[in-house]
């Protein structure tokens, strides 16, 4: 606050002297202010003075991770909107007539522009001081059902919010259940993030220097109230993550009914029109997307040749929109037969549900795997999306047998078109839970919208570049 109410009664005091006479900073020159003048530049630093209370009132003074960079540019603008628009009413009103109009103007739109710049700046220097384990608050987690194994996930994938996980802290059933399955995979993934259990809360809090705590859904409601009185003693935050209809709900806004926080799940057709439009853009995205991509296509087909034997393009057979079975092409990346060696490697799955997923899997070849980490295998499926199979964004297209093991809820996904990008694969492409790989898509089916396509596009080249694909 401090930091903004300068920076704005600096520049108003800059415009006013600027715009009173620019050869003040002539040697000689007299530097006296009128009363007139003091009257004017009261106003201008009274902006700052209106401007705290509104951007505080804004949530730009809370921690970073409530609000995306771009959601606070939009407030920081908004903010200051307002409190130019409050300071060009009192001028209206006590009839100012003799306040210059050019400096108000000059320092609304050049606070404006410094302030968002200024929260950029610090936005940026937070995230690099996260990224180097700076600044940020170590958390455990109560629990480790979907919800707690989902919240883990999301705190090491995104380092931007500046949390720590620093383990597991299991319930008294859970305790119990976690004794008779020690050869369980979910167990052998985790062994080495269980802490302890609830009992063991205080030593664990005090040990790891915990700054918060996430309750998740499996804790029973006399459970929450005990940590919850647990944690006010030793002065922890506390945060509960409701685990609701398992998994639905992880994307979906709160809405407040008055005073009660909801998870609203909507569901609506999507109109004609719009449909329309997004074939429209389907088939001009991909047309370009192949005349630009031809010689890069040209030069991977070489080097496939080069690289190992077999057919350059690959056909899988994949479910689209409806349950309609389609070739879906993509260029080679695995040696030929790789196949018929999956049922080998089922044993060494990172995937749940029915995904299956192995990161040195020994069946991609050495140009695959540099195609699969910036997924330029995926370059033929514009002629799917130019042959109306597929789509530019929408869901991942899954095998036939993964099709064959859906839940009835599952098959909501399949009320669209599935996509070359998607919302699961900017979001939660590393992500292993299934629930979260249909949530996602299912969250997409029912907030679909020209824009949000749009939005997905866009993080698809950050993430493209930043070769996250295997």
């Amino acid at each position: 606050m401090a930091v903004d109410a300068l920076t704005v009664s600096l520049l108003a005091v800059l415009a006013f002297y600027l715009r009173r006479d620019t050869s003040i900073f002539q040697p000689g020159h007299p530097t006296g202010l009128g009363a007139s003048e003091w009257f004017f530049l009261a106003y201008l630093c009274g902006f700052a003075v209106v401007l705290i209370p509104i951007s505080k009132a804004h949530g730009l003074y809370g921690s970073l991770h409530t609000l995306s960079g771009l959601h606070e540019q939009r407030l920081t603008v908004q903010s200051a909107v307002i409190a130019s628009l409050i300071l060009a009413g009192a001028l209206y009103f006590t009839h100012a007539t003799s306040i210059s109009r050019a400096v108000v103007v000059a320092t609304m739109v050049s606070s404006t522009v410094l302030l968002c710049i200024r929260r950029a700046a610090w936005r940026i220097c937070v995230y690099r001081n996260y990224d180097r384990d700076i600044g940020t608050r170590n958390v455990l987690i109560i629990g480790m059902g979907p919800s707690g194994l989902a919240i883990r996930n999301h705190l090491r994938r995104i380092r931007r919010l500046g949390y720590t996980f620093k383990g597991f802290v299991l319930t008294p059933q859970e305790c119990d259940k976690y004794r008779h399955s020690l050869h369980s995979q979910e167990r052998s993934l985790s062994v080495t993030e269980v802490l302890g259990g609830v009992d063991q809360l205080s030593t664990l809090i005090r040990r790891h220097f915990i700054d918060e705590l996430f309750i998740t859904g499996v804790c029973t409601r006399p459970t929450v109230r005990a940590l919850i009185e647990q944690a006010s003693e030793l002065g922890v935050d506390v945060r509960v993550i409701p685990d609701l209809y398992e998994g639905i709900g992880i994307t979906s806004p709160v809405e407040y009914v008055g005073q009660f926080p909801t998870l609203p799940v909507r569901f609506r057709n999507m109109a004609v029109g719009s449909l329309l439009a997004k074939r429209i853009l389907d088939i001009i995205v991909s047309f370009v997307a192949i005349v630009l991509t031809t010689p890069l296509m040209l030069l991977i087909a070489a080097a496939i040749y080069m690289d190992s034997s077999g057919p350059i393009l690959y056909c899988a057979e994949r479910v689209g929109r409806r349950g309609h079975t389609f070739c879906c092409w993509k260029f080679r990346t695995m040696v030929a037969g790789a196949e018929a060696l999956q049922s080998k490697l089922l044993h060494l799955n990172e995937r749940d549900g029915v995904l299956f997923k192995v990161t040195h899997d020994p069946r991609i070849t050495r140009v695959g795997r540099l195609l699969r980490k910036y997924s330029l295998d995926e370059l033929p499926q514009f002629f799917n999306v130019l042959l109306g199979d597929m789509s530019i964004v929408g869901p991942r297209p899954p095998l036939a047998r993964e099709v064959t093991q859906y839940k009835l809820s599952h098959l909501r996904r399949l009320d669209v078109s599935p996509g070359i990008t998607g919302l699961w694969q900017v979001q939660a492409r590393q992500d292993p839970s299934f629930d979260q790989y249909i949530s996602l898509d299912t969250f997409y089916v029912d907030s679909w919208s020209l824009w949000l396509d749009f939005k997905i596009m866009i993080r698809t080249f950050a993430v493209i570049l930043s070769g996250t694909g295997s």
